[in-house]
């Protein structure tokens, strides 16, 4: 139980950094002002129309980094949250989205899209059955936990490192 403790303790610090990363990389855009963020507001509520096309055809590599950035929310989720309904859960990945939409238009940082929220809805839910799937491969939610925090650890580390290096120069690409 005393170890089951500590788990749940390292889970919520991952969580906690992955929601501040998550906030720092939508809302501020890592600290970078890109030639697209014209401090302009607006909204589109027509699920994959304009915003999503680029020069003509469909921007997928946005739509699908959407998807990707949610995914260990829906992890977290799953671990985290595992007394919810799925419901519950899916509700938790919409609002997350919204509230993150609404503050980019607020903030002027990015446009206020549907698109974007259903994207990252998706994410959160493909994340959930990526965890209900190693769950079910490990049989036990304590090893599901245990095998996911490994690499949430491995992959946090290096996101803070990876991002120390770039904010210091010290790669070979350059942070602005």
């Amino acid at each position: 139980m005393k170890d089951n403790n500590k788990l749940n303790k390292l889970t919520y610090a991952l969580f906690v950094v992955y929601l501040i990363a998550l906030f720092w990389i939508l809302l501020f855009k890592l600290g970078v002002h890109f030639s697209y963020m014209e401090n302009e507001r607006s909204i589109n509520l027509i699920p994959f129309s304009e915003p999503v096309v680029l020069n003509g055809k469909i921007d997928r590599g946005e739509m699908i980094m959407n998807v990707l950035i949610f995914v260990p929310l829906g992890i977290y989720a799953g671990i985290l949250f595992r007394t919810w309904i799925a419901w519950k859960k899916i509700l938790l990945f919409f609002s997350i989205s919204l509230i993150i939409e609404g503050f980019q238009f607020i903030l002027a940082v990015g446009a206020f899209d549907i698109t974007d929220i259903i994207n990252n809805t998706s994410g959160g839910i493909i994340g959930l059955m990526i965890y209900l799937g190693i769950e079910k491969v490990f049989k036990n939610s304590v090893k599901a936990q245990k095998f996911v925090i490994t690499i949430a650890t491995i992959g946090t580390a290096s996101m803070i490192l990876f991002l120390f290096l770039l904010k210091t120069n010290k790669l070979w690409i350059t942070y602005q």
